[in-house]
This record gives C-alpha cells, sequence and structure tokens, in this order.
C-alpha cells in the first residue's frame, strides 16, 4: 500500500517572499544601468549648457554699461572696449578691456565685470582736477593730485587753482610736486579757498586766499603753519609770511 503523501498548495507567505526576492534581484540588475544612464545624462546636459554660454552668442555681449562718466567721456571709452558684439560673456578677457580702458589719459581707475545675461559693465573712475598748470605761452594744463596732465583747457574750471613758476620758466617736476604737497597739506576748508599757487622753488610757494597773499615756504612744519595762518587770516595783512612759523610776519 503506497503512502506517497499529496503536495498541498505553497504557503501565501512563501509565495510573496519569492516574488519580493525575484524583484530585488531584477532591480540590483537594472540599478548599474539606470546610474550610467543617469550620469550621461548629467554630462549632456552640462555639456549643452557649456556649448550655449562658452561658444554661442546666447549669453554673448549685447551692451556695455560704462558707469561713473557720461556724455562724450562714455562714449570714448565704450570705444576702446573692443569686444566684437555676440562674443560669449564667459570668454571675454576682462583684464584686457581694464588695460586699453586704463590707457586713456582721463581714466584714473577702471574695472570691468559681467551682468548676465548680456552685459559688459565698465567701472570708470575719471581724474579730478587739482591744479591747472600755466605754461610760459599761457597755455592750461588740467593736472590731477598725482601729477598727471590729463587735458588742457581755455580757462580753469571753478574751484581749481592755477599753478606758475616764477618767471618765464616752464614748471618743473619738483615745483609741480611742492604745489601738490601744499593742497595736501591745507584743510579743505583752507584749500577751497586757494585761487592762485606760485612756485619759485620746492621750498618757496605762495599762494593767494581770501584776499591775502601767503608765503608758505617748503613742506616742512605745515601743522604749525596751519594754526599761525588761521589766527592770520584774520586780519587786516595783505602779505602773510608763515615760512618761519615761529617768527611769521604780515605787511
Amino acid at each position: 500500500m503506497s503512502h506517497n503523501a499529496t503536495r498541498g498548495p505553497r504557503p501565501r507567505g512563501l509565495e510573496s517572499s519569492a516574488t519580493r526576492f525575484r524583484e530585488r534581484a531584477i532591480a540590483r540588475r537594472r540599478r548599474p544601468w539606470r546610474r550610467a544612464l543617469s550620469a550621461l545624462l548629467v554630462l549632456a546636459l552640462l555639456g549643452g549648457a557649456g556649448w550655449v554660454v562658452g561658444w554661442t552668442g546666447l549669453l554673448g555681449v549685447h551692451d556695455v554699461d560704462v558707469v561713473g562718466v557720461s556724455g562724450a567721456e562714455a562714449a570714448a571709452v565704450e570705444e576702446l572696449v573692443r569686444v566684437p558684439e555676440g562674443t560669449p560673456l564667459v570668454r571675454v578677457d576682462t583684464a584686457a578691456v581694464e588695460r586699453s580702458v586704463r590707457g586713456r589719459v582721463t581714466v584714473a581707475e577702471a574695472s570691468v565685470h559681467r551682468s548676465w545675461p548680456r552685459t559688459l559693465v565698465v567701472d570708470v573712475v575719471p581724474r579730478v582736477p587739482s591744479l591747472v598748470v600755466k605754461g610760459p605761452s599761457g597755455t592750461l594744463d588740467v593736472v590731477d593730485a598725482t601729477g598727471v596732465s590729463f587735458g588742457r583747457v581755455k580757462k580753469a574750471p571753478k574751484g581749481v587753482p592755477v599753478v606758475t613758476a616764477t618767471g618765464s620758466r616752464a614748471m618743473t617736476t619738483e615745483a609741480l610736486q611742492a604745489a601738490l604737497a601744499l593742497l595736501r597739506d591745507l584743510p579743505d576748508d583752507l584749500a577751497a579757498d586757494v585761487s592762485a599757487v606760485t612756485v619759485s622753488s620746492a621750498n618757496l610757494v605762495t599762494f593767494t586766499a581770501r584776499g591775502h597773499t601767503v608765503v608758505w615756504g617748503g613742506e616742512d612744519e605745515s601743522a604749525l603753519k596751519i594754526r599761525v595762518l588761521r589766527a592770520l587770516l584774520t586780519t587786516k595783512a595783505k602779505v602773510i609770511d608763515v615760512s618761519a612759523p615761529d617768527t611769521p610776519v604780515t605787511r
């Protein structure tokens, strides 16, 4: 007599475990392919973005914005940029543009930066007149605080003193630096009242202020000279000599 047992249906718990096992195995096999495909898609997107940014005119130079100056000066600065329209912003050599703009004598400093999506911005610091140098033939050259001559005018700008060398001599570098040192040493309220400067030598500077002729001398003892000068400017003296501030002279 045979006693072979008839197998019944597999328990549901075992079937669901086997199904989950197969699904996890399939997912593990697919995972490397998915990672590879994702990586390829990312690389393709980055490559496409790089191509758009660096090799097309979509994000290219469309406008040049000059900041710090206006009118004819801004137009002259823009001419120095020399970046063809449509050049990708990311490929613009900003250092080269800065060097080009700084080559203009009226520009003291310049910086260039990108303004996305399509503008190149040029920030300009213009030279500011400190003195007007009058030459032997009557020419008037505008000079900034560093001694750089950056323009010739027919009339001195308002509030900018005119400096001359004594006699018919041309202004030397030493004489010009002595005049600039005077304006640096004077407080703003006194410097604003200086209308004319005469330089005989680096140690003999004379200027006109508030209706007085002031013999300043050289750059030494400037703090003491200023204190003495402030006191004597209240007098009716036409000439005030503070070149030796311990023994000032008025007349």
